[in-house]
Formats: C-alpha cells, structure tokens, sequence
C-alpha cells in the first residue's frame, strides 16, 4: 500500500532569476496558487516564506525570504519546494493525488495480477501507468474504460484491459 510522504512536491527551482534573489519555478502542483505570496514552502525540509510571485512563459518566478542574491537563488538550483502533507488539500470523490496511487497493486477484473505501480506518467490527455510485474513492465492508460475502482485503503486497483492492450505490450518487450 501507498505511504504518505511526509513533504509533497509542489514545484522545482530551475534557475535563479535577476539578480535580487528571485528563482524560476517549475510548477508540479495542480494548485498554483500554493505559490503566492505570504504561503509557506519548505526546501530540504526548511521553512520559507513566498514574499511575492508572478508568472512568465508558464513559470512561476517566486523571491523567498532571506535568499536576497542571484548567489543565494544560484544555490537553489534544482532544489524542491514542498508543503507539510498537513496541508494537502481534500480531492474530490475518485481523485486522488500520485503518492496515493505508486505501489498499489494492480489487478484485472478477471482476476489476474499484473504488478504495482511504480511510476506514473502525464500525457497530456491522460496519465498512464507504468505497472511492474511478473510480465515485466505494463503501460495501463488512467481512463475511466480501463480503471474500473481504486481502492487505495486496500492498496489495490482493479482495472479492464481494451482489446489487445496487454498482448501488444508483451510483443513490445520481446522485440
């Protein structure tokens, strides 16, 4: 079964920006607005408060307290913000965050285990999961056709393979 973290990603420094200490962040949070002003991210498991931010080409360029250089914000680079998993929002009913999902196990509606879920991968229409099992490794599509029940207290998910979905991917690895 999923363990909760104890710190949630919700974005990643990628370069510093200007030289007063503001860094360039890729987002990874569906809530952006966890980036504002006044909200607490925590780096390496230290506490830092967002004094202002704004947004350019898709990026958030945040100054945190007390990193006041293109030094200090050069130090940072490649640095994950975080938040305490006590400030994870409620999902609604059926969505769930990724860390609740990698390690179930993944079974068929017929009864077949085909492994856990190792990793999960943003496509843009939907993610997909990368499942690790005795037939080695399963690209399972999150669509509602396929997932039929997740049951993360049971740390298992139940899903309905389309036509040819686990055969064409047998025939992938053999190659």
């Amino acid at each position: 079964m999923a363990q909760d973290p104890q710190f949630i990603v919700v974005g990643r420094i990628v370069a510093p920006c200007g030289v007063r200490g503001e860094v360039k962040v890729e987002v990874m949070t569906d809530f952006p607005d966890r980036l504002s002003p006044l909200q607490e991210v925590h780096i390496e498991g230290r506490p830092l408060t967002i004094e202002r931010s704004r947004w350019h080409k898709g990026r958030a360029i945040i100054k945190l307290a007390t990193v006041d250089s293109v030094e200090a914000a050069q130090r940072l680079r490649g640095r994950f913000l975080e938040i305490p998993h006590s400030k994870l929002r409620s999902l609604p009913q059926d969505e769930y965050y990724q860390f609740q999902l990698v390690g179930l196990e993944v079974w068929t509606t017929g009864g077949q285990s085909l492994g856990k879920i190792v990793e999960i991968l943003p496509t843009g229409s939907n993610d997909v999961y990368v499942v690790h099992g005795e037939q080695g490794e399963q690209l399972i599509p999150a669509i509602e056709d396929v997932v039929k029940s997740v049951e993360v207290d049971k740390g298992r998910i139940t899903v309905e393979l389309m036509g040819g979905l686990l055969g064409s991917q047998k025939q992938q690895g053999k190659k």
